[in-house]
């Protein structure tokens, strides 16, 4: 077995999800990350350009936005609580950041401009996700379009 297989096998995984303006215009908005070992992190851009939100982000994320008190905070402070979340998190076993979008890996890498704490891999899992338990999950639990529900419900329906 590859040494790459080995790690990901052994390692804790921590899924993350991201709420962004627009695929074309795109600015974070929210970042969550949830790990199979109860830690959470979340964290909302205060500074964000509203302006380049699309219609849909308009009508389904931008209402779900303060649901979390504290939570809403300047991108470089969220860069600084993030950076300090990642950091704590044990090295062993080996931390791998689960993501099913490309583009919420390399928004959280934007982020923190490239400077992700030693030791973390990353790992696409979105076929990895089963549909009926990521369904049931939100209908069990509220909410879509929230990146804190999301990466929930996505620890919920990896296999």
């Amino acid at each position: 077995m590859e040494l790459t297989q080995m790690m990901l096998q052994s390692g804790f995984r921590y899924f993350i999800d991201t709420e962004f303006t627009d695929f074309l215009n795109c600015q974070l908005i929210s970042l969550a990350i949830v790990g199979e070992d109860g830690r959470e992190f979340y964290g909302e851009c205060a500074d964000f350009d509203r302006l380049l939100c699309s219609e849909f982000v308009r009508a389904a994320v931008l209402p779900q936005l303060g649901q979390i008190p504290g939570r809403s905070m300047p991108a470089a402070q969220l860069r600084t609580e993030l950076q300090a979340w990642l950091l704590a998190v044990p090295a062993r076993p080996q931390p791998i950041l689960c993501f099913d979008y490309q583009g919420d890996i390399d928004l959280m890498f934007d982020l923190l401009d490239r400077d992700v704490p030693g030791g973390w891999m990353s790992e696409h899992i979105g076929d990895r996700l089963d549909v009926g338990k990521l369904e049931a999950y939100y209908r069990e639990h509220g909410g879509r379009h929230h990146a804190l529900h999301d990466a929930r419900a996505h620890a919920y329906a990896f296999r």
